[in-house]
C-alpha cells in the first residue's frame, strides 16, 4: 500500500509526453511506458499516473462511480494537491487551534466551515457531499458552489477533523479552513481570466467585423475576387485566435458534458460556434459559398460578457456577506493589568479568549463579543443591523464584534470568540440559506436541462429539412438555430435574482436563515405578531406592587426573583433587576410553565407567579382582590402560594417607536395584521389600539397560538410570524414562515426562517416587499426566457434570423435577466425608521 506522497512523487518522475490516450480521471496524457488502469462502469480506463490510480480506485471502492457520469470539468492531479496539507491535518485537531473555527455544540457536536479547493462543476460538489456523508460519525454536509465553502457538522467521539480532512484529499480535493482572503485571491484569478478572453474577443472580434463589413458591401456593390480572397483570408487568421483562446472555455464544458454522457448548456453553444467556423473555413479554401467569422467572434464575445456580468452579479449579491467577513479586525489590544492605564499587548485576535479584557479606542472595530466594564460611548452596528444611528453603551451593556465605536475608549471582557460570535452566527445562517434551493429554482433547472436536448433535435431535423429544399441555406440556419436557443437565460433567470435579494435583505437587517422562503414570504396573506418584546423592546419595568397578605413588599420581591432567577422572558428579567441586591432565598422543584407562569418550592411552600388565569388554574387562593383591583394598563402578575394571594405586580413596556409604522405599511400592502399574547385581555388590547392592530387574541397558551395558527392555515392563510420567546419556538415552527426579534432566545431563533438584526420592525414590510419584488423578477425573467425562445426559434427555423442576429438575440437575453436582477441591488427600505 502507497502513500499519497509516494504517489505525487511518482508522478513527478512520469514524463508525459506525446501519448495515445488520455487519463480518464484528470485527462492529461497518459506516458508510453506506464500502463495503469482502474475498472470504471465495467471498463478498464486508462491511468496517467498512481496518484490518479489511487483517488479514482477510492471514488469506485466508496460506490460513487456516478462522479465520472455527473462532472462537467476534470478534477485536480495529485501534484496539486499539496502534500504539506495533508501532512499537516493533524494540527487542526488540537482543541486551541479548532476553537477560531470550529463551534462546539453539546454532546460532543462539532461544526466548522471549511474551504474547498478543486471544485470546478455541480459534480463536485455531489461527490464530496455523497462521500463525506458515508463516513462515521459525519451528521450533516452542505457545500456552497458560488462560494465554495463547505459546512460540515460531525460527532468527535467517533470521527476527527484530521480525518474529515484526509477523506476530503483522498478524492483528489484539498480542504481547509475557510479564510476570506484565500477565496478573494480565487475569485479575483477567475476575474482576471475572464476579462483576459474578453479583450481578445473583443480586439479581434473588431477587427473581423471591419473585414465583415467591406465583404457585406462588396456584394452590393461589387468587389474584385482577390479582395474578397485577402479579406476572407485575414478573417480566419484573426478568428483562430479567438477560436484557439477565447472560446475554449466553453469547448472544455462541452467535451466533459459528452464524455459524462451528458447535454450541458455548453454543448448547443459549441455546435453552433465549430459549424459556423467550418463552414466558414471549407467557403474560404474552396471560394464557394458564405463565410459567418464576424458571427463567430460576435457569438464568443457576447457569450463571455454575458457570462461576466453573471460572475459580477453574484458576487454583488454577496457584497454583504463578505463585508460582514471582513468586518473583524486581526489584531486587538489586550490589557494586561487591572486598570486600562497599566501595561497592554496588541495580539492577534485569534489569541483571544473568554474573559480576556480588551481596550477598545474610538474609531475603532470591537474585535469579538463582549461586555463593557469600564467607560460610555456611542457605537456603529450598521454593518450588522442596517441601522445607521450610532447607539449609546455604557458599563454592562453587550458589544457584537463588528461594531465601531465611535466616541470615548472602553474596556470589554470577551464574552464569545471565534464561530460562536454573532457575526459567525450571521454567516452560518447565510451558508444555510443559500445552500437550499427555492421550489421555482429547481423547476427552472429541470426546464432547461431538457430543453438542450430539444433544440439539438430541433437543430438536427431543420437542417436537415433546408439541406433538402435550399442546400444554399442550410448552414447558416443550424447555427442560427444553435446559437439562438442557448438556455442561458432560463437557468440565470432565478439563482441571480436570489443572490441580489439575498444581500439586499441583509443589508436591511433581516438575515434569511432559509433561502426557501423567500417565495413563500412574498406570498404571504396574514402577519402574527406576539407583544412582549415583539411590538414593545421587551424591556418592562416594574411600576407598581400590591401586597394582599402579611409579607411586606421587600420579601415579596425576593420570592418572585427567585422563581424568575432562571427565566429568560423580559418580564422575570424585570423583575429580577426590582430586587437586584436582595438576597434571594433557594429555590428547588423549579418548573416553567411556557407562557403562562413559574412555580417552584421555597421553604418547604410552593409558591406560583405569573398570569393570574395561571395562578387561579393551579391554587386555591382568593383571586377576587384581583377583580375588585380597578383596570390598570400594563401586565399584571400575581404571586401566590397553594392557599393565598400573596402580591400583584404591575409592569409597563414601552412600545417600539416605528411599531406604529410597520404596522401601517404592512396593512397598506394588503396584509391581514394579528396579534397573539399570553398576557391579559386590557394590557393586549391598549397595545392593539396604540399600533393600529384591528384583531387581537390575548391570554393564550403556546398551544393556543399554534391551533389558531393552524386555523389560519386551514381556511388558506400563509402566516408569517413574528415572536421572541421560547414560548413562540413551537408556533414559529408551524408558521409558514417565521422571523425571530433580535436578541430572541437561542431556540427561537434556531426555529426561524428569517432573524431581523436591528431594532426596527420597518424591516418587516420592507423584507415583504423586497421578497414580492423578487419574486416579481424572477417572473418576469422566466416569462422573458420563455417567451424570446418560443417566438426566437420559429424564426430561426423558418430562416429569417441570421447567425450574427442570433449572437445578438441570445446574448441580450442572458444580459437582460442579469440587469433585471440587479435592480434588487439598488432596492431602497419601503419605510423609514421613526425619529424619537
Amino acid at each position: 500500500m502507497f502513500s499519497v506522497e509516494t504517489a505525487i512523487d511518482d508522478r513527478s518522475r512520469t514524463d508525459a509526453g506525446e501519448a495515445g490516450s488520455v487519463c480518464f480521471h484528470c485527462g492529461l496524457p497518459v506516458p508510453d511506458d506506464l500502463d495503469l488502469q482502474v475498472t470504471i462502469n465495467k471498463r478498464q480506463e486508462p491511468m496517467c499516473c498512481h496518484g490518479c490510480q489511487a483517488v479514482a480506485q477510492a471514488i469506485i471502492d466508496a460506490g460513487l462511480a456516478d462522479f465520472y457520469r455527473y462532472r462537467t470539468e476534470n478534477p485536480l492531479t495529485g501534484r496539486e494537491v499539496v502534500p504539506d496539507i495533508i501532512r499537516q491535518n493533524r494540527v487542526y485537531d488540537h482543541p486551541d487551534v479548532q476553537k477560531q473555527f470550529v463551534r462546539v455544540e453539546p454532546g460532543n457536536i462539532r461544526e466548522a466551515a471549511l474551504f474547498l479547493e478543486g471544485i470546478t462543476c455541480a459534480a463536485c460538489i455531489w461527490l464530496n457531499e455523497r462521500h463525506l456523508t458515508q463516513l462515521p460519525g459525519i451528521l450533516e454536509v452542505q457545500i456552497n458552489y458560488a462560494t465554495h465553502r463547505a459546512r460540515v457538522r460531525w460527532d468527535a467521539a467517533r470521527i476527527k477533523l484530521s480525518e474529515i480532512l484526509e477523506a476530503i484529499q483522498s478524492i483528489g480535493y484539498a480542504a481547509h479552513p475557510y479564510d476570506p482572503l484565500h477565496q478573494q485571491q480565487a475569485f479575483d484569478r477567475l476575474r482576471r481570466k475572464h476579462l483576459q478572453r474578453l479583450g481578445v474577443a473583443a480586439v479581434l472580434g473588431m477587427q473581423v467585423m471591419l473585414l465583415s463589413i467591406a465583404l457585406y458591401i462588396g456584394d452590393w456593390s461589387g468587389m474584385e475576387a482577390g479582395f474578397r480572397h485577402l479579406f476572407r483570408w485575414l478573417g480566419l487568421a484573426l478568428t483562430l485566435p479567438v477560436l484557439l483562446y477565447s472560446a475554449v472555455p466553453f469547448f472544455q464544458g462541452a467535451l466533459r458534458d459528452l464524455r459524462n454522457h451528458r447535454i450541458g448548456m455548453d454543448v448547443p453553444v459549441t455546435l453552433g460556434i465549430l459549424v459556423a467556423f467550418l463552414g466558414s473555413l471549407h467557403a474560404t479554401w474552396s471560394g464557394r459559398g458564405d463565410v459567418y467569422y464576424d458571427s463567430v467572434v460576435m457569438f464568443v464575445f457576447l457569450l463571455l460578457l454575458s457570462r461576466y456580468f453573471e460572475i459580477m452579479a453574484r458576487k454583488r449579491g454577496a457584497e454583504m456577506a463578505e463585508q460582514l467577513t471582513h468586518a473583524l479586525p486581526a489584531m486587538a489590544t489586550r490589557l494586561t493589568g487591572t486598570d486600562p492605564g497599566e501595561p497592554h499587548e496588541l495580539v492577534p485576535v485569534t489569541e483571544l479568549v473568554p474573559g480576556d479584557r480588551v481596550l477598545v479606542k474610538p474609531g475603532e472595530t470591537v474585535p469579538v463579543d463582549g461586555r463593557i466594564v469600564t467607560g460610555q460611548s456611542s457605537v456603529n452596528e450598521a454593518l450588522l443591523t442596517g441601522e445607521s444611528t450610532p447607539l449609546s453603551r455604557q458599563p454592562g451593556d453587550e458589544l457584537i464584534g463588528g461594531s465601531i465605536n465611535i466616541e470615548s475608549p472602553l474596556t470589554i471582557v470577551v464574552s464569545r470568540i471565534g464561530p460562536d460570535t454573532v457575526l459567525a452566527g450571521i454567516l452560518r445562517l447565510m451558508e444555510q440559506a443559500q445552500a437550499e434551493k427555492p421550489a421555482i429554482t429547481r423547476l427552472a433547472d429541470r426546464v432547461a436541462s431538457w430543453f438542450v436536448g430539444g433544440v439539438l433535435l430541433v437543430a438536427v431535423l431543420s437542417g436537415l429539412y433546408w439541406w433538402q429544399h435550399a442546400p444554399d441555406d442550410w448552414l447558416p440556419i443550424v447555427v442560427a438555430v444553435l446559437v439562438i436557443t442557448c438556455p442561458c437565460a432560463l437557468s440565470l433567470a432565478t439563482p441571480t435574482a436570489l443572490s441580489a435579494a439575498a444581500g439586499t435583505l441583509l443589508s436591511h437587517g433581516l438575515l434569511p436563515a432559509r433561502g426557501n422562503r423567500l417565495e413563500t414570504l412574498a406570498r404571504c396573506t396574514h402577519v402574527v405578531f406576539d407583544k412582549t418584546g415583539t411590538l414593545t423592546r421587551g424591556t418592562p419595568v416594574v411600576t407598581g406592587l400590591r401586597c394582599c397578605s402579611e409579607l411586606d413588599g421587600a420579601e415579596i420581591l425576593k420570592i418572585a426573583a427567585a422563581l424568575e432567577s432562571a427565566s429568560e422572558h423580559p418580564l422575570g428579567t424585570a423583575i429580577r433587576s426590582m430586587a437586584a441586591g436582595l438576597p434571594l432565598p433557594t429555590v428547588s422543584e423549579l418548573s416553567n410553565h411556557p407562557g403562562a407562569g413559574v412555580s417552584g418550592m421555597i421553604e418547604n411552600t410552593t409558591y406560583f407567579i405569573g398570569s393570574p388565569d395561571f395562578v387561579a388554574s393551579q391554587t386555591e387562593a382568593d383571586l377576587a382582590l384581583l377583580q375588585a383591583e380597578p383596570a390598570q394598563t400594563g401586565t399584571r402578575i400575581a404571586i401566590a402560594d397553594s392557599h393565598t394571594l400573596h402580591a400583584l405586580l404591575i409592569l409597563h413596556d414601552e412600545i417600539r417607536p416605528d411599531a406604529q409604522a410597520a404596522i401601517a405599511t404592512l396593512r397598506n400592502q394588503g396584509l391581514q395584521v394579528q396579534l397573539m399574547t399570553g398576557d391579559h385581555a386590557h394590557a393586549a388590547r391598549q397595545v392593539a389600539d396604540l399600533v393600529g392592530i384591528d384583531s387581537v387574541q390575548a391570554a393564550m397558551q403556546p398551544v393556543d397560538k399554534l391551533h389558531a395558527v393552524r386555523d389560519l392555515q386551514q381556511r388558506g392563510a400563509v402566516v408569517a410570524m413574528v415572536g421572541d420567546g421560547i414560548n413562540d419556538a413551537p408556533v414559529l415552527a408551524a408558521a409558514n414562515v417565521s422571523v425571530a426579534m433580535q436578541g430572541a432566545a437561542h431556540v427561537t431563533q434556531a426555529s426561524a426562517d428569517l432573524v431581523l438584526l436591528t431594532e426596527r420592525l420597518n424591516s418587516l414590510p420592507d423584507g415583504i416587499f423586497l421578497a414580492r419584488k423578487t419574486l416579481g423578477i424572477i417572473r418576469q425573467n422566466l416569462g422573458w426566457a420563455v417567451g424570446y425562445n418560443l417566438l426566437a426559434l420559429p424564426a430561426a427555423v423558418l430562416g429569417f434570423v441570421a447567425p450574427w442576429m442570433a449572437a445578438i438575440g441570445m446574448s441580450s437575453s442572458s444580459l437582460l435577466v442579469v440587469l433585471n436582477a440587479l435592480r434588487l441591488t439598488r432596492h431602497k427600505p419601503a419605510t423609514r425608521p421613526a425619529r424619537n
